[in-house]
């Protein structure tokens, strides 16, 4: 598995998510529970042991009290996979997240994309640098999480971070809630996908690419491709798996990037 760096940090190109893990589907509350019933303690572990097995040594995960039992019981038996935490609005304020990451043992930190949105929406990104200097004091590699690519124009100009999270689409609004709501109605606009690729190539910092697959929505084949495309040598993408009827998913996707990234070096 190719690898980038971050700071100090070895990180594989191919990022584990876990939006199916925590039952956030984007696309039906019905797929939502499905996911939950699916991923039990065991089964997310295996998954894990799969991901180590494949060369994948970073999952991206909320600080949310699941998940941060999750990782305790993986590493006291014997897993080490680190964990680039992302703040959760629903599980409290920004300062108990970044909290939460720190004393959970997470490696990063980053601010929910949601949230991120939302402040922009709100006029109050002005709170920001202040979180980003509570996750550097809590010694973590700091970042934000984005839809809309003006969060990372403002970001350029106005934070130091260690990397940014971007999202290829801005599928939801989020003046109203910086939290994802389950059942809300949501639009993945190709044009999105477009402008946050040509964005991400004049951004100064490495960059996450997520929701590539648009929640289930592209094909695997051509959604790699695109974003090995767009990605720069330092930058990452970040998928989540929900493999209950795809077995092989986790490791088909991965080949999907190593090819794509291969064809893109000739």
């Amino acid at each position: 598995m190719d690898a980038i760096q971050l700071g100090s940090i070895r990180i594989s190109r191919f990022i584990l998510g876990t939006n199916p893990i925590s039952g956030f589907s984007h696309q039906s509350v019905e797929m939502d529970l499905r996911m939950k019933r699916w991923f039990t303690m065991q089964r997310i572990k295996k998954l894990f042991r799969e991901a180590e097995s494949l060369g994948i040594n970073t999952v991206l995960a909320r600080t949310d009290h699941f998940i941060m039992r999750l990782f305790l019981e993986y590493w006291n038996e014997g897993g080490g996979i680190q964990w680039f935490a992302q703040t959760c609005p629903g599980g409290g304020p920004t300062e108990l997240c970044i909290s939460n990451a720190v004393e959970g043992g997470a490696k990063a930190c980053h601010i929910h994309g949601g949230v991120m949105d939302h402040l922009l929406a709100n006029g109050k990104l002005d709170e920001v640098p202040g979180h980003i200097a509570r996750i550097r004091e809590g010694g973590l590699l700091a970042g934000i999480a984005g839809h809309n690519p003006e969060v990372f124009r403002w970001a350029e100009k106005n934070l130091d971070v260690d990397y940014y999270m971007c999202s290829y689409y801005n599928s939801m609004r989020r003046d109203q809630n910086p939290e994802h709501v389950h059942g809300a109605k949501e639009w993945f606009w190709p044009q999105d996908r477009e402008t946050m690729a040509e964005l991400i190539q004049t951004l100064s910092k490495p960059a996450v690419h997520y929701k590539i697959l648009a929640a289930g929505r592209n094909d695997p084949a051509e959604a790699f491709a695109f974003a090995a495309r767009a990605m720069r040598p330092g930058d990452a993408v970040c998928v989540g798996i929900y493999h209950e009827q795809s077995p092989n998913m986790l490791r088909e996707d991965v080949g999907l990037l190593e090819k794509a990234w291969r064809s893109k070096a000739g």
